[in-house]
């Protein structure tokens, strides 16, 4: 009699605990799409004063993997029931680390992105913020031979946090 006991109980907590998450879709990302089932994103303009002519593409390419095969939202061309549009305002390299003599030790390759984020399923998400990071290389590279991986590296973690902003809601 105690095992039924134990698992009416163990079964109403489980009921319970789903119950809780009926109007929360998540996915194994931690996504919070809610009834979304598409997403158009936009190719950002480069508007940056130093233009990578790769660049556009590259975080074109790395939205679409985040938001598209991480998610069960389908691409659509245009009016998705979210959206992502933006520019790229700067891309620059700066030295860093100043030695003796005033040399830099290393460089540093900054990505600055503002995007806007509309959801029309849940207005209250929408945003328009500015993303930035950065990835430092050595003064004995020549930025040429490494631009393709920092770009990738960098763009990695700006769209990690353009799907962070827009999906999780932390």
């Amino acid at each position: 009699m105690k095992k039924n006991w134990s698992k009416i109980l163990y079964l109403n907590i489980l009921v319970i605990f789903f119950s809780g998450c009926k109007f929360y879709t998540l996915s194994f990302s931690g996504a919070d799409y809610g009834d979304a089932k598409t997403i158009s994103i936009k190719y950002l303009d480069n508007t940056a004063e130093i233009i990578n002519p790769n660049l556009s593409q590259v975080i074109y390419d790395e939205m679409l993997k985040r938001f598209v095969n991480q998610t069960p939202l389908n691409l659509v061309s245009r009016d998705g029931d979210m959206n992502i549009e933006g520019f790229i305002t700067g891309y620059s390299v700066n030295p860093i680390d100043i030695q003796s003599g005033e040399t830099a030790a290393s460089n540093r390759l900054t990505i600055t992105v503002k995007v806007k984020y509309t959801n029309f399923k849940l207005p209250k998400n929408n945003f328009e913020k500015t993303f930035s990071w950065y990835a430092d290389y050595s003064n004995t590279q020549n930025l040429s031979d490494v631009e393709d991986q920092l770009i990738v590296e960098i763009t990695e973690k700006i769209v990690d946090d353009i799907f962070n902003s827009a999906l999780v809601n932390w």
